[in-house]
């Protein structure tokens, strides 16, 4: 009856004896942009990020390794005023690039022969700065000034992250993975200024993320 009981069990839920071996190595990465406008194109934001990463796993389906890579946001807003017969343009640009260091832990759930699920713990660390610049174009007539300000600013932020996801095997060298969603905590610190503390919560479609990753198969 045990066996009978088993052997539903794992038709039900998919499970195998597949596991990843203590020893294997391998190499995954990320690359992502995006760009969104509103206002006619008058408010725009940017974001690239490259993260490069290594694991080993250390015991039978659970792995450490560590993310190293850059990211960048760039905030751009411009307004237009008339003022008397004068047309001011105002362009308010801020930069925030960093880079990021991400330790991690990685434990794997066997759901089949190449399907497997994982939870991941990081604690991922940015060291970057805030770049702000104000440009100010006025024209009058056939006139035309402009003046600048800019400012800039570093800043520290390490938090603490934990995402579920999936990750199914083409063969033994070559897998494809993807997280959802996304539980964690963070601290940011810019220099000479007030920490601000912000958390995360969600399993949502919108924070999927998808990777290529290449094992070492022993």
């Amino acid at each position: 009856m045990k066996k009978v009981l088993l052997a539903g069990a794992i038709a039900l839920f998919g499970l195998s004896n597949a596991q990843i071996a203590k020893g294997t190595a391998y190499l995954s990465g990320s690359v992502g942009y995006s760009q969104q406008e509103t206002n006619n194109g008058n408010n725009k934001v940017e974001n690239f990020n490259v993260l490069p990463t290594v694991g080993y796993f250390v015991g039978t389906n659970l792995a450490v390794g560590v993310g190293v890579g850059y990211q960048t946001q760039k905030e751009t807003n411009i307004a237009t005023t008339q003022f008397g017969g004068a047309t001011i343009v105002t362009t308010n640009e801020v930069k925030e690039p960093a880079f990021v260091v991400a330790p991690f832990v990685r434990k794997y759930w066997t759901l089949g022969d190449k399907l497997y699920i994982f939870g991941q713990l990081a604690v991922p660390m940015q060291f970057g700065k805030t770049e702000v610049e104000n440009t100010t174009v006025t024209t009058t007539g056939s006139t035309t000034s402009i003046a600048s300000t800019s400012t800039e600013a570093k800043y520290t932020q390490v938090g603490v992250t934990v995402k579920p996801g999936l990750d199914y095997f083409l063969n033994k060298n070559w897998s494809i993975e993807a997280t959802i969603g996304e539980f964690g905590y963070n601290n940011y610190k810019p220099k000479d200024g007030d920490a601000t503390n912000n958390y995360t919560f969600g399993l949502n479609l919108s924070s999927v993320t998808f990777g290529v990753k290449y094992v070492f198969a022993k």
